[in-house]
């Protein structure tokens, strides 16, 4: 098929700013760039394989009469166990409650009271109630809905759907662009489509993972991409596991939210115990590192662990929590009146690639937002709600930055044939990406030591040196640097938990920077005491 099939017969050039992604970060920084022409790659039609339209909580925001910008920071402190970088959380904080007139401006139909004021509801670990919900647990669905009408009516942004961009090219120490393959992945050709600014927008790693509740497409693509080309990748090694997916045996996982547990429900085992008030003061509401560690102990003992909401949300639960409600009946369950079975899933990465406060990442011409980067705000373990925060934040700063630094924009030529290949993208896993979803979940998990570790390290290596996919390279890369933050730091702090090393020491008490170069010296050196 001739490369000019894929071009919309409008489009006579490209623009010089590509955003890589249609989710959250990618379609609120394009429109904030409007009216600055801007061209979102989206690797399916915009919204639908996104993080972003499943979550159910909502965004953290100081926004009540008794909240102060101070009490949020320092809950995203003590949440994030120790390092997270304080300025990039005040700066996430105090841009808050802007980003939320954003999006009730772009028509996000937020919750209210009766005289029309936000209503704003708690979760574990937040000091105050500082919650904005729609609808109780559709907060993603809403944003996602109200974001997507304002960028099919914005002119300055045009949408490429079913680009699945592969590679990210790479001229001295500039980013000058992107390989895409179109044909949601199913074409053999590959476009390369040049670009001044690169905004990467692509999401997470919990595909990476046997048990998830992201999305297939959240597959780390996004981080291995970066470190290929060079990126700084930062606290790799910091996964969140959401301590209540529901456990019907769906992948994903669909997710009980935490508002759950916020609005009183109980987590038992298969006795009826609350097992958590013997691990924390808090009980259910610990930090979710705290509690996913006590489900899983309780899954692995063979006890079980159930969500029992039956008090709590009872009959209420249909209109509270429509979705979960929804995943519940759909499987069997009567929420109103039988507890949930739940497990720890993977769902959030506190890791990813280095942006300072600007969005910049350390390859110019390169920026990213979500959840593909690490700023730092999230530290060891994010505060709940803060992801959707964090990703209009900083995709607003670089909005603000790009146009600062291009402010005249400029059309290149259309994407010229990358070359071909059979890499075609399948919803079905392949047998090398089972297994190595099973490996990280079995060696990398919720528990880790250094001899499961070491395995990981050395199946991830195997596996990449039996595949030559690029795209299984971009995936693979990022589980390498993921296991190898887990076996260089020798403590436990926030969402990584070494059982041979199950305190927090002093001399760790740093974030973690790696290149794909530093990776693979540690990986030479497993394999070495392998062969030894």
């Amino acid at each position: 098929m001739p490369i000019d099939s894929f071009r919309p017969q409008s489009w006579n050039g490209i623009d010089d700013i590509v955003i890589v992604g249609g989710g959250l970060a990618g379609l609120f920084c394009a429109l904030k760039l409007a009216p600055r022409p801007v061209t979102v790659l989206a690797a399916a039609p915009i919204g639908q394989g996104a993080s972003s339209a499943w979550a159910q909580g909502g965004i953290a925001a100081a926004m009540s009469p008794g909240d102060t910008f101070d009490k949020h920071v320092a809950d995203t402190l003590e949440a994030g166990a120790g390092i997270v970088d304080e300025k990039m959380a005040r700066f996430m904080v105090a841009e808050g409650p802007a980003r939320i007139h954003d999006l009730l401006d772009y028509g996000v139909p937020f919750d209210r009271d009766l005289e029309g004021r936000l209503m704003l509801s708690r979760e574990a670990a937040h000091s105050e109630r500082r919650i904005v919900r729609v609808k109780g647990d559709m907060a993603g669905k809403a944003i996602m809905e109200a974001l997507i009408s304002a960028v099919r009516k914005t002119p300055s942004i045009r949408v490429l759907e079913g680009y699945v961009v592969e590679e990210l090219v790479r001229e001295g120490r500039f980013i000058a662009g992107v390989v895409a393959r179109p044909d949601a992945g199913q074409s053999k050709k590959r476009v390369h489509f040049p670009a001044r600014a690169v905004v990467l927008c692509s999401g997470g790693v919990g595909h990476l993972f046997a048990v998830t509740t992201n999305p297939w497409q959240a597959c780390g693509q996004g981080v291995g991409m970066a470190a290929r080309a060079g990126a700084i990748i930062a606290d790799p090694e910091f996964v969140q596991f959401h301590p209540t997916a529901i456990n019907i045996g769906r992948d994903p996982a669909p997710l009980a939210t935490e508002a759950l547990r916020g609005d009183g429900a109980h987590l038992v085992n298969s006795a009826g115990h609350r097992f958590m008030l013997d691990i924390h003061e808090d009980g259910e509401l610990a930090p979710r590192d705290i509690v996913s560690r006590g489900v899983y102990a309780e899954v692995q003992a063979g006890r079980g662990a159930f969500l029992d909401c039956t008090r709590a949300v009872g009959a209420h639960f249909p209109d509270m929590f429509p979705t979960v409600y929804a995943s519940c009946k759909a499987a069997g369950i009567d929420p109103v009146t039988q507890p949930i079975p739940v497990v720890p899933a993977v769902h959030y990465h506190m890791g990813g690639v280095l942006t300072d406060g600007e969005g910049r990442t350390s390859i110019d011409g390169l920026w990213a937002a979500g959840e593909v980067t690490s700023t730092g705000v999230h530290g060891a373990n994010r505060l709940a709600s803060n992801s959707l925060l964090e990703a209009v934040v900083f995709s607003a700063r670089i909005a603000e930055n790009i146009k600062g630094m291009l402010p005249e924009p400029k059309t290149n030529d259309w994407g010229q044939n990358a070359g071909e290949s059979d890499d075609l993208v399948t919803v079905e896993d392949s047998a090398a990406l089972k297994r190595l979803r099973r490996v990280m979940s079995d060696c990398v998990g919720v528990i880790r030591e250094r001899e499961g570790l070491k395995t990981a390290i050395r199946e991830i290596a195997a596996l990449e040196r039996g595949n030559s996919r690029m795209r299984f390279h971009n995936i693979v890369t990022t589980a390498k640097l993921i296991a190898v933050g887990a076996y260089l730091r020798e403590e436990s702090r926030g969402g990584h938990f070494r059982s041979d090393f199950p305190e927090q020491k002093a001399a760790w008490k740093h974030r973690t920077f790696l290149t794909l170069a530093d990776a693979e010296k540690v990986v030479a050196e497993v394999a070495e005491t392998a062969a030894a």
